[in-house]
């Protein structure tokens, strides 16, 4: 057996290899292009030949990326780490380099093997609305962002806009502000002009708000200087120009996921969770897979997904406290189901309420939920089965009289 450490980077790749003896056989950096993967590859086929590739475990730091990617394809195992696991194994004069590093890899690897994760790909479909999904969360990051710097330029010299809408990242408000962006030009307009500027964007009721927009803007209201005001509507134009085609983008990676999402076998699994909805379902597909092999059982899944708490003991102090290490997107989800469930399940509220009543915090009373929730969707997505009250009904009434 061999072992291959890979300190992976943006431009080259750092690679060692020892055996079970813990020998170190090579160690030889790599460039990140075509050649110096196909490279790579060979390398370590040096060590395996083309039958034995199973034989090496390539040990590294992420588990996504053209690197990773080269590595599956050629038919090497590959084990990805948290890079805190092998920081901790660094010697007690915090030399570092990106030799060491890989050198570091390969001992984890040949220390603890049965311990790591072996990366299993996703099927393309998994693949694809994992990506949708995460591109998209990126995409509405982006949106929230603009979205707070236009309300901080707003307040400074046109506090009233933030009264005539409901929302700022909709069509209808950004086109209002874009036609009218200072309170003078606004208040110029006749609520015919406001009524055709609505309307143009899409706006269902645009007679009827028009005249509301109308009243609002004809009523006392904050204005700024006129340095302020022109300043500030520039940026304003300048934040409602990156907004607008964020917003279509948004509507369009909709529209894919959406359709991507029900070509799946297993998409009526997680439609039937209460709460998840059209977008909290397809990235609970895309963050669980279809291999129904990869985990070894829920304690496992609840540890990947940071629902299950980390219990830290020293002496006389106890506490369990949130755990960090975790897929993020897939804790993001869980947490968003149990906030969105307590208003269709009323045994969902009755248990953050009962959290609650014990003196936990609302993060914590719904990460307990959402560790709840995990354990029904492993059930549901193990045996094929959509959701069913009943079900889950009677399954808490037979634990009950089992624990009493």
């Amino acid at each position: 057996m061999w072992y291959a450490g890979l300190d992976w980077a943006d431009d080259h790749h750092d690679l060692v290899v020892i055996d079970e003896a813990s020998t170190k056989l090579a160690a030889k950096r790599f460039a990140h292009t075509k050649a110096g993967l196909e490279e790579l590859t060979r390398f370590l086929e040096s060590f395996t030949g083309p039958e034995h590739k199973d034989q090496l475990a390539c040990i590294i730091e992420t588990s996504r990326g053209l690197l990773i990617s080269t590595l599956l394809e050629a038919g090497f195992t590959v084990y990805p780490v948290n890079p805190k696991v092998a920081d901790r194994r660094r010697s007690a004069s915090g030399a570092k380099t990106d030799q060491i590093d890989a050198y570091l890899l390969a001992k984890l690897g040949r220390a603890e093997l049965a311990d790591l994760r072996k990366l299993h790909p996703d099927s393309p479909s998994i693949a694809e609305l994992k990506e949708l999904t995460r591109d998209q969360d990126a995409l509405v990051q982006m949106q929230t962002r603009l979205v707070n710097q236009l309300t901080a330029c707003l307040k400074a010299y046109y506090p009233v806009a933030l009264e005539l809408f409901t929302k700022l990242h909709q069509r209808s408000t950004l086109r209002f502000l874009q036609t009218f962006p200072t309170p003078q030009a606004a208040m110029a307009a006749s609520a015919a002009q406001i009524a055709q500027v609505l309307k143009e964007a899409g706006h269902p009721t645009a007679s009827k708000v028009a005249s509301q927009i109308y009243d609002t803007l004809h009523r006392p209201h904050l204005t700024a200087d006129a340095i302020t005001t022109r300043t500030k509507s520039r940026l304003a134009l300048a934040l409602i120009a990156q907004l607008l085609p964020l917003l279509e983008q948004i509507a369009v990676y909709e529209k894919e996921i959406e359709t991507l999402f029900l070509t799946h076998a297993d998409s009526q699994i997680f439609e039937s969770l209460p709460g998840a909805g059209k977008r909290l379902a397809p990235r609970l597909l895309a963050e669980l897979g279809d291999d129904r092999t990869r985990y070894t059982g829920c304690s496992q899944l609840a540890a990947l997904a940071g629902t299950a708490p980390v219990l830290y003991q020293s002496g006389n102090y106890r506490k369990a406290h949130r755990r960090h290490a975790c897929l993020k997107p897939l804790r993001n989800a869980l947490y968003q189901l149990a906030r969105t469930s307590r208003q269709q399940e009323p045994w969902a509220d009755d248990y953050y309420q009962r959290k609650r009543a014990e003196g936990k915090s609302h993060s914590v009373a719904l990460r307990a939920l959402s560790n709840v929730w995990l354990r029904i969707l492993y059930r549901m997505w193990h045996t094929h089965t959509c959701y069913d009250p009943a079900i889950f009904a009677a399954s808490r009434q037979a634990h009950a009289r089992r624990a009493a």
